[in-house]
């Protein structure tokens, strides 16, 4: 099935919840329906249209198109899952808990819960290191501090940091190419080089600020150093791309989400990197690949409040 190319045409397509379970069925078994259930994967199965599920022969369990994937044990229907990834995956500043409620006709608190396992979809697990020219930077993120004046360190604050309240968060961004980001303790040297280990394969070429915790980049990488407190371009050593992200990231936390927790901070940041990676891709492709991540993955709401 074709996917939709307007939001327009998204509402009017999934509108049937019929069509709406068809078109994440191919979506996610383009070669034919498999078991899911795990040391199975069968692909002898029996389709009881009435009640929109399959059995199994080889196992005898019956399954339906949510288990496995991030929808499992939601009573919410395709025809408003799919939707809520397409206002999510297309609007670049991203969408709040009330306004997708609203739109869809269900409590915040829900709409808040889909939201969130739709992040999980769209986090990218993927074994390719960034290669070419890779910026890294840090950003911190959070509320503004009482009685802070710039230039001044904050009552009480006797070492340097991110200012009470601020989570740090790490990110790298291959030019012209992806972006990987995280929540970090910190900015010292022993813990943002091994993301950078981690994300980026060795002798790429790096381009950072005077943060003295790159200083010892050029062992691994070949290392290009912009002071900020002297210009912000030299030819093209500059970190103008990591910057771009850390800004759609600030505009997406401050203007729409307006006060995140430390804790689901996480969730936050991937799905920016989502829309970062998709930017040349148009909103019925960046759609699709959001729906197809869906598979394999589970949040469930315990883990998600509680962390268990």
């Amino acid at each position: 099935m074709k996917a939709p190319q307007t939001l327009l045409e998204a509402v009017t397509y999934f509108s049937d919840p019929e069509v709406a379970h068809k078109f994440v069925v191919e979506l996610r078994w383009p070669n034919g329906v498999t078991c899911p259930r795990e040391g199975c994967g069968s692909d002898k199965v029996q389709y009881i249209s009435t009640r929109r599920l399959w059995r199994c022969k080889d196992c005898s369990r019956q399954f339906t198109a949510k288990v496995g994937t991030i929808f499992e044990e939601s009573p919410i229907g395709f025809d408003k899952w799919l939707p809520a990834f397409w206002l999510l995956s297309s609007n670049k500043n991203g969408i709040s808990s009330c306004e997708l409620g609203k739109a869809l006709g269900v409590t915040q608190k829900t709409a808040w819960f889909m939201l969130h396992r739709i992040r999980t979809a769209m986090q990218t697990t993927t074994a390719r290191r960034l290669t070419g020219t890779v910026e890294a930077d840090e950003t911190y993120v959070g509320g503004k501090t009482r009685g802070y004046i710039p230039g001044k360190a904050p009552s009480g604050r006797k070492s340097r940091g991110p200012l009470p309240g601020k989570t740090v968060v790490m990110g790298m961004v291959e030019r012209r190419g992806e972006a990987r980001a995280m929540v970090v303790p910190n900015v010292k040297r022993a813990t943002l080089l091994p993301m950078i280990q981690e994300n980026v394969e060795p002798g790429t070429r790096m381009v950072t600020d005077a943060l003295r915790s790159y200083s010892t980049l050029d062992q691994e990488f070949r290392h290009d150093v912009i002071n900020h407190a002297e210009a912000f371009v030299r030819g093209d050593i500059s970190t103008n791309g990591i910057e771009n992200f850390w800004s759609g990231l600030k505009r997406t936390l401050g203007g729409t989400y307006i006060s995140v927790r430390p804790k689901h901070l996480d969730r936050y940041v991937t799905e920016q990197i989502f829309r970062f990676g998709s930017r040349s891709e148009v909103d019925g492709t960046r759609f699709s690949q959001a729906v197809r991540q869906a598979d394999g993955k589970r949040l469930t709401y315990r883990r998600q409040t509680k962390g268990v």
